[in-house]
């Protein structure tokens, strides 16, 4: 190891590593483990706590973690986690779109999006809105059958702004790295709170109310027909599929090595927004008001707000009197959201015959939400 001093950077590192720096002076170190500079999660597709293959075919979060996967109306895929990865890169696994049912003519206002969003919060050092905003990079390594033009698109909710970049697949099947700089934006400031504020879409299709116009190439007032123009069908054919992976969104105009974290701190993170666990004990505390048995359940991490809550399925509701068996999913008389930390659950099935009675959850299979 040693220290190197370059354009007014100093700071420990290999000496196999590579320094770029901007016009901005924004350092990027090649090939070292530079810590929370990805402001996406969990973008070597590791975590996938709802399933780890699912048939899409509207908007939803269904899939791997952080990701919504949005199809409206165009066609219907089946999205998988996938061992198929970039060789040499260090990457576990990829998301994969297959089509399964086929929309050679979409209508104008249909879609297929692969989408993140941020919240404000973690974007108040981009100094959007500024003189001094901050350009971004966006890398990511993808593979698909269907060659051609696809888009990405970053999106300023808080502002309705937006800049478009097009990359080529031009070889099919092949791992191809993108690598796209995005200007910085000196209009419309981002909101410092806990909702989204900056999307980032990777469109893989979409209907002439997003293709009709000029592609948005610098930062302007949203406009649906310029924001995804020229971008492929990946819903023309069944045969085609497309695998992703790598995804990294970092500050600065020069794309580093993928910042590689241990699993348990990616898991962490997606805890934030999404939760979902077996209960074979949620423990007790005393009876609530009318004496209706209460337990309380701390979630792993402080969500981003008191989440929605389902049950999935199975379990029992006990106050040491009776059992209340849950079968029916999303069934939510039993759940009061208290916080973003913590979760009451009640048994309303009857009223205790000792008073003050705790209320114990066994077996039970359970979602807390709180996406954006």
């Amino acid at each position: 190891m040693s220290f190197v001093k370059t354009g007014g950077f100093r700071g420990l590192q290999s000496d196999s590593d590579d320094i770029k720096i901007d016009s901005s002076g924004n350092v990027a170190i090649i090939n070292s483990n530079i810590v929370n500079r990805n402001l996406l999660i969990n973008g070597g597709m590791n975590i996938w706590q709802r399933s780890t293959s699912t048939s899409v075919s509207t908007d939803t979060y269904s899939t791997v973690d952080r990701w919504k996967t949005r199809v409206g109306n165009q066609g219907a895929f089946t999205v998988s986690r996938s061992t198929d990865v970039p060789s040499g890169q260090g990457f576990g696994y990829s998301t994969k779109w297959d089509c399964t049912t086929a929309d050679a003519s979409p209508a104008a206002g249909d879609f297929i999006v692969f989408e993140q969003r941020i919240e404000g919060q973690n974007l108040q050092h981009l100094l959007k809105g500024s003189s001094s905003a901050k350009k971004l990079t966006l890398s990511f390594w993808i593979k698909s059958n269907k060659t051609g033009t696809y888009i990405i698109e970053l999106e300023d909710i808080d502002n309705s702004r937006s800049i478009s970049k097009s990359y080529t697949i031009s070889s099919a099947s092949t791992w191809q790295k993108v690598e796209l700089i995005f200007d910085g934006d000196t209009s419309g400031v981002l909101d410092n709170d806990n909702d989204q504020s900056l999307n980032v879409l990777f469109w893989l299709g979409a209907g002439s109310d997003y293709t009709s116009g000029t592609l948005n190439t610098s930062w302007a007032s949203s406009v649906n027909a310029n924001r995804a123009v020229g971008v492929v069908n990946l819903a023309d054919s069944t045969s085609n599929e497309l695998y992703i992976t790598g995804c990294q969104l970092e500050v600065g105009e020069n794309a580093s090595g993928f910042e590689f974290e241990p699993y348990e701190t990616v898991l962490r993170k997606c805890h934030r927004y999404f939760v979902q666990d077996v209960f074979a004990y949620a423990g007790t505390m005393g009876g609530g008001s009318a004496n209706i048995p209460l337990s309380i359940v701390q979630f792993p991490v402080r969500m981003r707000q008191g989440p929605t809550i389902f049950w999935i399925s199975g379990g029992t509701v006990s106050d040491g009197q009776y059992d209340s068996t849950i079968s029916s999913q999303n069934t939510t008389q039993n759940i009061n959201p208290f916080s973003a930390r913590v979760l009451f659950f009640r048994d309303t099935t009857g009223t205790p015959s000792v008073v003050g009675r705790g209320c114990d959850v066994r077996g039970v299979t359970m979602k807390y939400d709180a996406e954006l």
